[in-house]
């Protein structure tokens, strides 16, 4: 149900739409308010050769703006007796071949982003580094999963909302995660991108890794906190192992204590790293974890997992 102002009856009225000439109406003093209206519904008919086919809409798939002339395509046929097309059929045909190897690749990209639960942004945006990377033959050679993998990590990078390799991994059919770093290297060599680099920050892991072990919303902040003043320091260990020995002395330090394994599940951290990633950072805890969420007396009581 629409409503309009009618200019004749001068009030809010509701308004009945003729979709077969276009026209809306009001339905209270009869008055044609708009002509020549487009209707943007299926419009139900079959062209098909075959009379019994069961689905009479004739619009096809939506356009893919990443492939050329949108991956829209006509094609000519003839009725012979014995099924053959024409010769204008088969030319087109050929002519689209370079568009089905984004086509599949652009499959793949949407089904690891859809089970990574990724928007549609970063979808979109590996989609255009993947057609680049075709279109330059930047990546010939290598494995078609790992290139799409790593144009989704670097997506992911550059919208700083990253996933590890080892995340990305477990959604790339037989890749490893050393593929599709090479992969991503080779992209960064070969294009303009400067996100490539494998190792992820600390600060865009942060919440997510939280939140997968519950915790509060000022424990979270002072675990971004914590690993922001990290970065000032020479501790010679990688972001995600000094970020499970942060979120370990957080969660020590409140109410709700997390086991060590839920810590190192969370955040893909073995637990003999966490363990020795706490003893480097030790030293430095009244220094990295917030006065406001824990006084330094209580911080030295931390003891080693």
């Amino acid at each position: 149900m629409e409503f309009s102002q009618c200019i004749d009856c001068k009030k809010e009225t509701e308004v009945i739409i003729d979709h077969r000439s276009g026209d809306t109406i009001c339905s209270g003093c009869g008055l044609v308010l708009e002509s020549y209206r487009i209707d943007d519904t299926s419009e139900w008919r079959t062209f098909a050769d075959d009379s019994d086919s069961r689905d009479p809409t004739r619009v096809g798939s939506p356009t893919n703006p990443f492939l050329d002339g949108g991956g829209l395509s006509t094609c000519i046929t003839t009725s012979r007796k014995d099924g053959s097309v024409t010769e204008v059929f088969r030319s087109q045909k050929h002519a689209h071949n370079g568009d089905r190897n984004l086509i599949r690749g652009f499959k793949i990209i949407s089904d690891m982003a859809e089970r990574l639960g990724l928007v549609a942004a970063i979808k979109d945006r590996a989609n255009q580094i993947y057609k680049n990377v075709d279109e330059q033959k930047s990546c010939k050679g290598r494995n078609l999963n790992a290139v799409l993998a790593a144009a989704l990590f670097i997506a992911c990078r550059e919208a700083k909302l990253s996933r590890t390799l080892k995340e990305i991994a477990t959604v790339a059919e037989g890749v490893r995660t050393k593929d599709i770093h090479k992969a991503a290297l080779c992209i960064r060599k070969q294009t303009d991108i400067e996100t490539a680099a494998a190792a992820v920050p600390a600060s865009e892991l942060v919440r997510r890794f939280c939140s997968k072990i519950s915790m509060k919303n000022n424990e979270i902040k002072a675990v971004q906190e914590a690993v922001q003043k990290s970065a000032d320091l020479d501790i010679r260990r990688n972001p995600k192992s000094v970020l499970a020995a942060i979120i370990y002395m957080i969660t020590e330090l409140s109410d709700a204590k997390k086991p060590l394994q839920d810590i190192a599940s969370a955040t893909e951290v073995a637990e003999c790293t966490i363990k020795k990633s706490f003893k480097d950072l030790s030293p430095y805890a009244s220094r990295l974890i917030p006065s406001w969420y824990a006084g330094e007396e209580d911080i030295k009581k931390i003891s080693c997992p």
